[in-house]
C-alpha cells in the first residue's frame, strides 16, 4: 500500500494543520509506504527534511520558477502529474489550506489523476480493494482505489522520536515530470486577483450592558428581523445569464443577473456537460460540503476557474468580480476569472436555531454553567477553533472559516478573544451579544451588544 500525502508550508513555516492531520492518518495505516510531497520554493526541501523524521519513505519537492503563483486549478494539475510518477493506491490531503481556505485542490487533483473521490473525512474505517470513510456531514462513503481522500482535523500529528533520522528529499522540475508549463503557475492560473484591502466587514456598534439586560437584549434580537451582514449590493450593469447550482446562492446571484437559472445538485459529470452546453455567463454554488465538492471538480473537467467562499460579487455587465476572504480572513482580495462562465463558491449559512450560544477558550472554566444557560433558553451551541482544539467542545460544533458558517437571530459569544477566522463564521447573525471579562477584546467590534464580566458570576445571576 503506496499513500502520498499532500503538504503545504504554511505562512508561519509549519505544516498547514489540516495537512498535519492527514499525514499523521497516513502514517496509522499499518504497513503503508508513505510519501509526501510540497511543492514551493527549495527552501521548502529543509521543512520537508524534517518532516521525514516521522515516517515517511521519502519526500518530493516540486520546484521550478514555472511553478509560482498557480491557483488551485494549476496546481492540481501540476501535482496530478506527480502522481501519474508515483502511482499510489491512496492520496491523503488536508480539507484545506489556512492561506487560500478553498477546499479546491484535493477533488481537482481527483480528476485529473482519474482517482476515486471523498471528502471532508472523519474517520478510515476499511481499507481493501477500495476505501470506506466517515464524513464530517454526507454520512459513510466508499470508493475504490486508487482514490483520494480530504481529512478534516481529526487527530495530532505525532513528535519525532530522538532516534529517528531523516529521509530522503527529492526535487522535480517541470521537465521531470513532463509538465507543458502554460497550464503551469501563473500562466496556467485562470483567476487573477485584481487587488486586495483588509477586511473590515461585519463590524458594528457595541452598545455595553449589565448582564441585567441580557435578557432583555435576547429578547430586543428575536424581534428584530434578521439583516444579512454583506459586502454586496445590487450592481447597476447585468450579466446575461446566471446559473445557480441548488437554491442557496440565489440572494448573491440576484446582484448580478436578472435571469437566473437554477440547477439541482445533482453529480459532477451531469452538471459539466449542462454548463459547457448552455454557456451561462456565471455558475455560482453554495458553500455546504456537498458544493464544493461538485464545484470544484466540475471546474477541472472543464478547466474553469473557480473563486471559493465569495462574500460578494459585482458586474460591469461583461465581467464577474468576486470578493473573498483570504489569509485567516484578515483581508478581502477581488478576483475575476479568465476563463468562461466565471465559477464561484458563495458564502452560504448553514442552519442553526434562534439563538446559538458558542463557546470560546475563555469559557473553559464555566462550561457546565454554559451548558445550562443555552439549555434554558432554549439555544443551540457552537464554539471557536481553540475551544475545539483543546478538547472543550465537539469538532461537529465549530463556527468560522474551518469550521461551518451560522446566521441565527441572535448569537451569544462566551468567552471568546474574537479571531478573525471565527468572525467569519458568525458575522452574518442578526443580533450578536458577547460576554467577555476583556473589553478590549476585539469580539466586541462585532458585536450589537457587550457584558464586561466574570462568564460564571453572570451565568450564575441568571440562575
Amino acid at each position: 500500500m503506496k499513500i502520498l500525502v499532500c503538504i503545504r508550508q504554511g505562512l508561519d513555516g509549519e505544516i498547514n494543520p489540516f495537512d498535519a492531520c492527514a499525514y499523521e492518518a497516513a502514517l496509522q495505516i499499518s504497513g503503508a509506504e508513505v510519501i509526501i510531497i510540497s511543492m514551493g520554493a527549495l527552501p521548502v526541501k529543509d521543512f520537508l527534511l524534517r518532516l521525514t523524521r516521522l515516517g515517511a519513505k521519502k519526500a518530493i519537492l516540486l520546484s521550478d520558477k514555472a511553478f509560482a503563483g498557480a491557483d488551485t486549478i494549476a496546481t492540481a494539475y501540476t501535482l496530478s502529474l506527480a502522481v501519474k510518477k508515483i502511482k499510489p493506491d491512496l492520496i491523503f490531503c488536508g480539507r484545506q489550506t489556512l492561506v487560500g481556505d478553498t477546499a479546491q485542490t484535493g477533488p481537482m487533483l481527483s480528476v485529473y489523476s482519474g482517482t476515486g473521490l471523498i471528502t471532508n473525512v472523519m474517520s478510515i474505517d476499511e481499507i481493501g480493494e477500495s476505501i470506506t470513510c466517515t464524513t464530517r456531514d454526507m454520512g459513510s462513503q466508499t470508493a475504490a482505489l486508487p482514490a483520494l481522500i480530504t481529512i478534516e482535523r481529526i487527530n495530532n500529528l505525532r513528535l519525532p522520536s530522538i532516534l529517528s533520522k531523516m529521509g530522503d528529499v527529492e526535487i522535480w522540475s517541470a521537465e521531470d515530470i513532463g509538465a507543458d508549463i502554460e497550464k503551469c503557475g501563473l500562466a496556467g492560473s485562470p483567476t487573477r486577483v485584481l487587488k486586495t484591502f483588509e477586511n473590515e466587514a461585519g463590524k458594528r456598534r457595541c452598545k455595553f450592558i449589565s448582564f441585567d439586560e441580557l435578557q432583555n437584549a435576547i429578547d430586543e434580537g428575536l424581534k428584530k428581523s434578521r439583516e444579512r451582514v454583506e459586502v454586496n449590493s445590487l450592481s447597476a450593469e447585468r450579466l446575461a445569464k446566471v446559473y445557480t447550482v441548488g437554491e442557496a446562492p440565489l440572494s448573491f446571484a440576484e446582484t448580478v443577473s436578472d435571469d437566473i437559472t437554477v440547477l439541482p445538485l445533482t453529480n459532477a459529470d451531469a452538471l459539466a456537460e449542462k454548463i459547457a452546453t448552455d454557456k451561462p455567463n456565471a455558475v455560482l454554488w453554495a458553500s455546504d460540503s456537498l458544493s464544493k465538492k461538485l464545484a470544484a471538480q466540475v471546474s477541472a473537467m472543464l478547466n474553469l476557474g473557480l473563486c471559493a467562499d465569495c462574500t460578494a460579487l459585482e458586474t460591469d455587465g461583461q465581467k464577474l468580480m468576486m470578493y473573498r476572504p483570504a489569509l485567516s480572513g484578515s483581508i478581502i482580495a477581488k478576483i475575476e476569472s479568465l476563463t468562461a462562465p466565471a465559477m464561484a463558491t458563495v458564502r452560504t449559512t448553514q442552519g442553526s436555531g434562534d439563538i446559538v450560544v458558542a463557546v470560546g477558550f475563555g469559557a473553559k472554566d464555566s462550561l457546565d454553567a454554559v451548558k445550562a444557560f443555552a439549555a434554558g433558553i432554549n439555544a443551540e451551541l457552537a464554539a471557536t477553533r481553540k475551544a475545539v482544539d483543546n478538547d472543550i467542545m465537539p469538532y461537529n460544533l465549530q463556527v468560522g472559516l474551518t469550521g461551518k458558517t451560522v446566521s441565527p437571530p441572535v448569537y451569544i459569544a462566551v468567552g471568546i478573544s474574537g479571531a478573525v477566522h471565527h468572525i467569519a463564521g458568525m458575522q452574518a447573525a442578526g443580533t450578536v451579544i458577547a460576554i467577555n471579562q476583556d473589553k478590549n477584546a476585539p469580539i466586541f467590534d462585532y458585536a450589537d451588544y457587550g457584558i464586561v464580566a466574570d462568564i460564571k458570576k453572570i451565568l450564575d445571576n441568571i440562575k
